[in-house]
């Protein structure tokens, strides 16, 4: 016995009810099942292939052997929370990934992985307050503490900290981060957040870093000079840079609250006084050995004091070069120059994986298998689903719902 079933009369065709099965066959709605099996068959397809060319692209290369020739130049950790985990080691930095490890240490994401072993894993929910980076040019290494830990840089070049200032402020611009980056002797300044209010006073120009001197709570009436002399330009401005070490532990000193938020800060430093020194004087000259070991008791007490503001949760660096190299170019040749073999490989070896691929490997395989599995199941559901019974969707008569 056979009739016509009014839910798809909307779909304008005549449609076969056997009451012997208690069923309704619609031809329209199980092709456009069909149809939506086969969209869906497509899709996945689509996405599987996006897998492939995600998953089995060429990973990033790993550093897995550094250079034997390594100037002397050193990055140094004179502080650091037990959150931070520097492992002891030689193993050199690039120069233009400093910021990159202070980044990492603050938990801030880099754009490019950095494949360096000094810095662990440490405790991912509690990241330090602070970051202080001072940067000491004309000297190649600073006789620092047993405690302190010391890496050699690779390729000493210019390095700027504006990505970490930048991470900063977009991620913590309503709070109140302090972000502070001077070079006293290139009068260069920059100041975000509550640096602008703390810092106000602090001394930036030629100027006003020699007159801070001769006040009478300078450090020249409590710091041993030595040779080095009060009346001498090139000393003076070597003394005035650490003046101004020791007024931005003073002036924050009187804002304590700032360093007990939620919210990051970050000091970087630049101090040329010693290079003026040298240049002056002489390497092997008695003021230069003088300038060097003031310089080294001062970032000591500057680290000393700049961490105990911070409740012990500070990371307080300091980077010692003695030039910095010109940045890299990138070198052009003709077409029509003969090419030449690489000395370097000579055996066309491959580079070595990262060691996160057989990780992304695995996550990506698995996903692509079970995604497979579930479009299968779905698809052929899909192909074989009766809509006249198993579904709702073709029952619509005159915008109505058939009540069985």
């Amino acid at each position: 016995m056979s009739s016509t079933d009014p839910g798809c009369s909307g779909l304008g065709v005549q449609a076969v009810y056997y009451t012997n099965r208690g069923v309704t066959l619609c031809s329209p709605g199980r092709k456009q099942s069909r149809v939506g099996a086969w969209l869906l068959l497509s899709w996945a397809f689509g996405f599987c292939l996006a897998l492939l060319r995600v998953g089995f692209a060429r990973p990033e290369l790993s550093r897995s052997s550094w250079p034997a020739s390594v100037r002397g130049d050193e990055f140094s950790i004179l502080r650091t929370p037990q959150s931070v985990v520097f492992r002891d080691g030689s193993w050199p930095i690039p120069g233009d990934r400093i910021p990159d490890v202070a980044a990492l240490s603050m938990g801030f994401s880099v754009e490019e992985d950095l494949s360096w072993p000094g810095l662990a894993v440490g405790d991912l929910f509690h990241r330090p307050r602070a970051t202080v980076l001072v940067t000491v040019k004309g000297v190649d290494k600073l006789t620092l503490p047993v405690k302190g830990i010391s890496y050699p840089i690779e390729n000493a070049v210019p390095f700027s900290m504006d990505s970490v200032a930048n991470a900063i402020h977009n991620l913590f611009s309503e709070e109140t981060p302090v972000v502070l980056q001077l070079a006293p002797s290139e009068e260069r300044v920059y100041m975000v957040g509550k640096a602008n209010s703390v810092f106000e006073d602090l001394s930036v120009t030629l100027r006003q870093l020699r007159n801070r001197l001769f006040q009478d709570n300078s450090i020249l009436s409590s710091l041993p000079l030595n040779s080095l002399s009060r009346n001498n330009e090139v000393d003076l401005l070597f003394l005035s840079e650490l003046q101004v070490l020791h007024d931005i532990a003073s002036l924050l000193s009187r804002h304590k609250h700032l360093a007990k938020d939620h919210s990051p800060d970050l000091y970087s430093l630049e101090l040329s006084g010693l290079e003026e020194v040298g240049k002056r004087y002489g390497e092997d000259s008695q003021q230069f050995k003088d300038a060097s070991q003031i310089l080294v008791d001062s970032l000591q007490k500057f680290a000393d004091e700049m961490y105990n503001l911070y409740s012990g949760n500070a990371v307080v660096e300091v980077v010692a070069v003695k030039t910095f190299n010109s940045p890299l170019t990138r070198k052009t040749r003709s077409i029509l120059q003969s090419s030449q073999s690489e000395s370097d490989n000579p055996y066309n070896l491959a580079y070595p994986y990262n060691y996160n691929y057989s990780v992304i490997f695995n996550i990506i395989l698995w996903m692509m298998i079970g995604l497979a599995l579930a479009v299968i199941v779905i698809s052929y559901n899909l192909w074989n689903m009766d809509p006249g019974y198993d579904s709702i969707i073709y029952r619509m008569t005159n915008q109505k719902i058939r009540m069985d």
